[in-house]
């Protein structure tokens, strides 16, 4: 196993929180430790081809190779191309993941948080995906917090309207009291969408002449404001190529959180991209909530982003519309039943298929159940289903708990999938059967285990189709270390006061 620095940053935080003695009071740490390990493997499929002249009529139309394989002949090309089933990959991946605070350094309102995992494949060459690099620094920073103001330096995640992005650098937030107002602005070395690692880092080789050389710029300032009946936030961000020059992305969206009465809620945001410029995602929605009832009604828009340096925005992605509802009924104490629906249509694309005939809309369906008899059992059942352009789903899915004893919980599940494909010459189902266990012998140790076995058939009408079973088994321990500072407990609640008047 490599230690990069992220894992060396991890193992000296780590000595010093075990190295931390709180001789006074307001000294004080909290450590959460987390492995898991499980056996798994997966099966795709191998690109192949022959000579065209070997390529032989299929009794089902078109064209096949000795062994059944339905073949793809371009015109004009000697050779044919198919895929045959893949040879099967075991992998044990295995990650420890680290998260401290540490307080009371000898100046008030001072902290620093680590937060990073290590994961390494106990399998033949590697090949589960998400191992590599072997250690991540998710967030480390350190913080200061004042009454009217926050500043925070180091590897920190951000999480708004536009998505949760991360960087290294410097971010200050000024909160004046009792205003409602907040302002922050932020600028550092942007890491990669999605992960938590530099955008060129080998593990992104796959993007090759598109991966950029040297890390972007991130920029942006965010200014929000609320009280009682609402919340406004307006966001900006930018990332800037430090090579060309150019910027790689720059957005604003806002967003708005309205609750006028205690049951009703509306919920609405925006996005802008300013370099393309065109609406991103958009949506609203109004909910209300009873005791007996939850109703939830909204539209959207979705369309993904991708950086100006990526080859996809070349392709200018067309967005989709949505309408949606989704209501959760409790009639009886521990009975809720749930049901959501989403109807969708993408916007026109500029192409022309005059071969072809593709649908532009869809929907998805999903109806549910959860009964809860007793405290220590409760059952949830449901069924989803997803049409849309290009293939669909459906299925069934089950699970069942039970807690005999405290800090005991069983859990047997099931589910079914079907997935139809249009555009791909095969359909595909899975199903799956598991059971987890888990204890909690005290409030800083957790343990875990679990088995899953899936079942999955390809159905095709040649040779490549084929059946993959496999049964993958978990572990798990979870252990938290803090000091008697991070375990005060809270005084007793005082009675409220009479209010002047009322009796």
């Amino acid at each position: 196993m490599r230690c990069g620095p992220a894992t060396l940053i991890l193992l000296g935080a780590l000595l010093v929180s075990l190295a931390a003695t709180p001789t006074a009071r307001a000294q004080g740490y909290r450590l959460r430790l987390d492995g898991q390990a499980q056996r798994a493997a997966f099966r795709g499929v191998t690109q192949d081809s022959i000579l065209a002249a070997d390529a032989r009529p299929s009794p089902t139309g078109g064209l096949q190779t000795v062994e059944g394989y339905a073949v793809r002949c371009p015109p004009g090309n000697s050779f044919c191309f198919f895929f045959r089933p893949g040879p099967a990959l075991r992998g044990g991946p295995v990650v420890t993941s680290v998260d401290l605070v540490l307080w009371g350094l000898g100046v008030s309102g001072l902290s620093i948080r680590v937060n990073g995992r290590a994961g390494f494949d106990l399998g033949d060459g590697e090949v589960w995906p998400g191992t590599e690099p072997n250690g991540q620094l998710i967030e480390g920073y350190a913080e200061y917090v004042h009454r009217l103001f926050t500043v925070r330096g180091g590897r920190q995640l951000l999480a708004s309207r536009l998505g949760i992005v991360g960087f290294d650098g410097g971010k200050a937030m000024f909160h004046p009291d009792r205003s409602g107002l907040q302002v922050e602005a932020y600028v550092g070395l942007g890491l990669a969408r999605a992960t938590a690692i530099p955008l060129t880092s080998p593990a992104l080789n796959p993007l090759d002449e598109f991966q950029p050389r040297r890390r972007q710029v991130l920029a942006g300032a965010a200014v929000g404001w609320s009280n009682r009946l609402a919340e406004v936030r307006l966001d900006y961000q930018r990332e800037v190529d430090r090579e060309s020059r150019h910027f790689a992305s720059e957005r604003t969206a806002i967003a708005l959180d309205f609750h006028p009465r205690p049951r009703w809620n509306l919920l609405a945001g925006a996005e802008y991209d300013l370099a393309n410029t065109w609406f991103g995602n958009a949506d609203a929605s109004l909910r209300y909530t009873a005791a007996w009832i939850t109703v939830l009604g909204g539209i959207r828009q979705y369309r993904p982003h991708f950086d100006l340096w990526t080859i996809w925005g070349a392709f200018s992605p067309v967005p989709y519309h949505a309408v949606n509802s989704a209501v959760w009924l409790r009639p009886l104490r521990g009975v809720e039943l749930r049901a959501r629906w989403e109807r969708y249509v993408f916007s026109p694309a500029e192409t022309e298929t005059p071969l072809v005939s593709v649908e532009d809309d869809g929907h998805r369906v999903g109806v549910g159940v959860s009964y809860s008899p007793i405290a220590t059992l409760s059952l949830d059942a449901g069924y989803r289903e997803e049409h849309g352009p290009g293939g669909s789903s459906h299925g069934f899915e089950g699970t069942i708990t039970v807690r005999p004893v405290a800090g005991l919980a069983l859990a047997a599940y099931g589910s079914t999938l079907e997935r139809p494909l249009e555009f791909r010459f095969q359909d595909s189902s899975v199903d799956a059967l598991g059971f987890d266990a888990e204890w909690r012998p005290s409030e800083r140790l957790r343990l875990a285990v679990g088995a899953a076995h899936y079942a999955e058939d390809r159905d095709r009408p040649d040779a490549a189709a084929f059946d993959w079973n496999q049964t993958r088994l978990m572990a798990r321990v979870t252990l938290v270390l803090r000091s008697q500072t991070d375990n005060v407990p809270l005084p007793p609640a005082l009675p409220p006061s009479p209010r002047a008047g009322v009796r």
